[in-house]
């Protein structure tokens, strides 16, 4: 069975792009636009990781990845961060917040889909 991987991004073009490597890799894709939709869809689908961007609409990727983490449902899943804010300081940020990996944008195919495979 494919391992399915939560993609949240609000742009259409990287969740697009994110979404096709990942499905020519075998993974089964579950996409969310913003980071209460993330919520929602981390609950209900259980995936075991989520590929995370930072600057989203409602709530942000921090807060999703604490709320994710600091749930008894959701506190298994893994988080990757994808974001275009890779300064030291929001790395560290994000490792606070509980999440697994820290990928800058833009982002080689190569590292990230070597950093989903070491979380999986």
């Amino acid at each position: 069975m494919a391992k399915k991987v939560l993609v949240v991004d609000d742009s259409p073009t990287d969740l697009q792009m994110l979404s096709t490597l990942l499905k020519k890799q075998g993974y089964d894709v579950v996409t969310a636009v913003d980071g209460e939709d993330a919520i929602a869809k981390a609950a209900a689908n259980h995936p075991p990781l989520v590929v995370l961007d930072i600057i989203l609409p409602k709530k942000n990727g921090f807060q999703v990845c604490r709320q994710l983490k600091s749930s008894p449902d959701t506190s298994g899943i893994k988080v990757i961060l994808v974001s275009s804010k890779n300064q030291d300081s929001d790395k560290f940020w994000g490792m606070k917040q509980g999440a697994d990996d820290y990928i800058g944008k833009p982002y080689q195919d190569e590292v990230l889909l070597a950093a989903i495979a070491r979380q999986l």
